[in-house]
């Protein structure tokens, strides 16, 4: 790839964060300039990257896709035809033409509105009616093969079901993600007939801010966002559905290790600046529920500040943040690069809590049906394979590299099979310390919907904890798809949430926040 072109490219498709400088010029902000920092230097691997996390303009990636697409499955689609029925040759291009390509002629042939398809191509076309029907099952045939080739588990009729079949899922580099991310190289969404690019993120505002935009198709979110974006918590309010759950646990309390021999319980963080991805997380409400049972008030008595995941490494190396609890791998990955130690596994907090989340705007999901049922189906049936302990090396390799997690593959091995060091000299098994079970039951957004009202995140007045858990959980559409997927999900949808200091009942939330008010002061 010559410089001149990626002059171009750089200057024409894509706008950074610029700030003017005292030497006259303009360069990229702190924020944008760390994030890049880390990019490859190689010309074509940087392409590539800017790519993935969508900097250059969709139009013109779909421009070149179609071309190179449409031009390659038409030539090999006629060339077989032609081949074999040159007779028939003519009907075949003439659905392509009233389709508007090849595509839409797949999803035309077999979708609810073939059968006005095929009058509108007899009427349009140089065709008898007589010669119109002896002919287009044959072509219909050669679409449907087409259609299905690789894919013998689909039939044609689910693959014409689809509103689109491209779609662009933005996520961020943790082992949270790992349904979402390990979906595309191990050809989960192509099982399910889609064609997914997942889109590398660098921050939870981005991918929250991209989401309001329309610039995604879905989105890798923490499993408070839903919430407080349909809420206007922070943001516009926006209507967010949380589809299905991508991970449970998975998160860890990491500390510089300059506190090695002082920090013992939740009382010795007093003090400290703290680092979570996101206000609205559960983390942030993870670390302030930790920190409640030591006495000390989470908006007093230290400061917890939103942190990047990526960036979080670097700042604990260099002393911004003490301490930080934070999405897998850069947990460990503190431990990797003898910087931080493992304090307590989040499991150890809330066994089996929900962090991530698959999620859709209401309005795609509206005009999308068909293909969010496929794209949420693809990403349940992918948290079912990562679920099992003997798929998790497989899944570490195929999610480190450099478009993906871009981590040592050890670093996430580690996390995924559950066998790690802490930083402390000790060596763990624990085989859950990350897991993937997609429910989203509805008692987790009860309990999420209790915290933010317990540290002023939400008006009490505003919690209607039944209607927020109905309406932005899609408990009973993601039971639905793992049925059809020959899985076993539960049939209820709250259930009493066993914590670390207490247990949660969703059937009175508000007794549940006094109780903890009463017993820790905060």
């Amino acid at each position: 790839m010559g410089t001149g072109f990626m002059q171009f490219s750089m200057d024409k498709l894509f706008t950074l964060d610029l700030q003017r400088c005292a030497c006259g010029g303009f360069h990229a902000s702190q924020d944008h300039s760390e994030f890049f920092a880390s990019m490859p230097q190689n010309p074509a691997d940087l392409a590539d990257d800017l790519i993935k996390m969508g900097v250059y303009k969709p139009q013109v990636l779909k421009l070149a896709d179609q071309i190179s697409r449409t031009e390659m499955l038409e030539m090999l689609v006629l060339e077989r035809f032609s081949r074999r029925n040159p007779e028939k040759e003519p009907i075949l291009r003439e659905m392509i033409r009233q389709a508007g390509g090849l595509d839409q002629a797949m999803v035309a042939a077999f979708g609810p509105q073939a059968s006005e398809f095929f009058t509108d191509t007899l009427r349009a076309g140089p065709y008898s009616r007589r010669r119109f029907l002896t002919q287009v099952m044959v072509a219909a045939s050669v679409i449907g093969l087409t259609a299905t080739q690789g894919h013998p588990e689909l039939s044609t009729q689910a693959q014409g079901s689809l509103e689109k079949t491209d779609l662009r899922i933005g996520f961020i580099p943790i082992t949270c993600a790992t349904p979402i991310i390990m979906a595309e190289p191990l050809k989960f969404y192509e099982k399910h007939g889609l064609n997914v690019q997942v889109v590398k993120m660098p921050s939870w505002a981005a991918v929250r801010d991209s989401a309001i935009a329309g610039e995604l198709d879905a989105y890798h979110m923490l499993s408070p966002m839903p919430i407080s974006i349909t809420l206007g918590l922070g943001s516009t309010a926006f209507p967010i559905k949380l589809a299905s759950i991508e991970n449970i646990n998975g998160q860890a309390i990491t500390v510089a290790n300059k506190y090695k021999d002082t920090l013992k319980g939740p009382a010795d963080f007093k003090g400290f600046t703290i680092g979570v991805p996101f206000p609205y997380s559960m983390h942030n409400l993870l670390i302030r529920y930790y920190l409640a049972t030591g006495g000390l008030n989470p908006n007093t008595d230290v400061q917890i500040n939103p942190v990047p995941p990526p960036d979080s490494v670097a700042r604990l190396t260099v002393g911004d943040i003490d301490a930080m609890l934070m999405p897998d791998p850069f947990n460990q990955r503190a431990v990797f690069e003898g910087v931080g130690f493992l304090h307590m596994v989040s499991k150890d907090l809330w066994p089996g809590h929900p962090c991530c989340a698959f999620a859709a705007s209401q309005s795609w999901i509206d005009a999308n049906p068909n293909t969010f049922r496929a794209v949420n189906k693809a990403i349940i049936d992918g948290a079912n394979y990562a679920s099992q302990a003997e798929n998790r090396a497989e899944i570490a390799k195929a999610i480190s590299p450099r478009e993906f997690l871009n981590q040592p593959e050890e670093v996430v091995a580690a996390v995924l099979t559950g066998q790690f060091e802490d930083g402390l000299g000790n060596t763990f098994d624990i085989p859950d310390r990350i897991d993937f079970d997609p429910y989203p039951w509805q008692s987790f957004a009860y309990w999420i919907t209790s915290q933010l009202v317990r540290w002023d995140f939400l008006p009490e007045a505003d919690a209607d904890y039944s209607q927020i858990g109905q309406d932005i959980f899609l408990t009973d559409l993601a039971r639905e798809l793992a049925q059809e997927l020959g899985q076993t999900p539960p049939t209820e949808t709250l259930r009493t949430e066993t914590l670390m200091f207490d247990t949660f009942d969703p059937s009175d939330p508000a007794a549940y926040i006094q109780a903890q008010i009463e017993r820790f002061g905060v």
